[in-house]
């Protein structure tokens, strides 16, 4: 599955490392776009669901709108 999430609190390259790394560690690829605040992620239904992605977004300090 592949979706773009709308996402607030990002601004540097450090937000890109932060988001790509820790979707990677969950089997996810994950584009970040920061002048759009948007994240693309591509990810395996039958092995993660959407929910956990935002989560895991979130865990790293970033907002989901």
């Amino acid at each position: 599955m592949k979706t773009t999430l709308n996402v607030q609190g990002m601004s540097c390259q450090h937000c890109v490392n932060s988001i790509e790394g820790a979707l990677k560690t969950k089997g996810v690829t994950a584009k970040v776009d920061l002048a759009a605040n948007q994240v693309t992620v591509e990810f395996d239904e039958n092995k993660i669901s959407v929910a956990i992605v935002k989560e895991t977004i979130e865990e790293q300090g970033y907002d989901i709108v």
